[in-house]
């Protein structure tokens, strides 16, 4: 049984396969849910996460940028870009508890990362929680 986990990993996964090049990453999407055997209401879930981050991706990358301690946006594994560009968007723009948010880009990123990752992006997001009406503000 596929669980909300699986469809934000779905997400990830499509957005670093368009990172990657593959210009029909957004094409795939919907056989990478039915691999995952994400259905209904957790594929609808996906699908909105998914619509939100493309249409966000500038203001979600510059709270990103904005929050890198001597790192280069650039030089981020594109992996942990993928998760961080996920949690960014929904603790920001969708009503989901950022405790929540966390936790799950903690796990997709112990699937899907390097060990050292986990500490990084829980960093990152933790920041982005705790200034979120700030970084609101600012992007209008």
């Amino acid at each position: 049984m596929a669980t909300i986990t699986h469809a934000r990993e779905a997400v990830v996964q499509t957005l670093y396969a368009n990172e990657m090049g593959n210009d029909d990453a957004f094409n795939q999407f919907e056989e990478i849910l039915k691999d995952k055997k994400v259905k209904g209401e957790k594929a609808n879930f996906a699908r909105k996460l998914l619509k939100g981050v493309t249409e966000n991706l500038d203001k979600i990358d510059r709270v990103i940028k904005d929050h890198l301690i001597d790192w280069d946006f650039d030089r981020l594994d594109k992996v942990d870009k993928q998760i961080l560009r996920l949690g960014v968007y929904e603790i920001l723009f969708t009503d989901t508890p950022y405790q929540i948010v966390i936790d799950e880009a903690v796990k997709i990123a112990k699937n899907f990362s390097e060990d050292k990752s986990k500490s990084f992006i829980n960093g990152i997001l933790d920041k982005v929680a705790k200034e979120k009406e700030t970084i609101l503000k600012s992007l209008v």
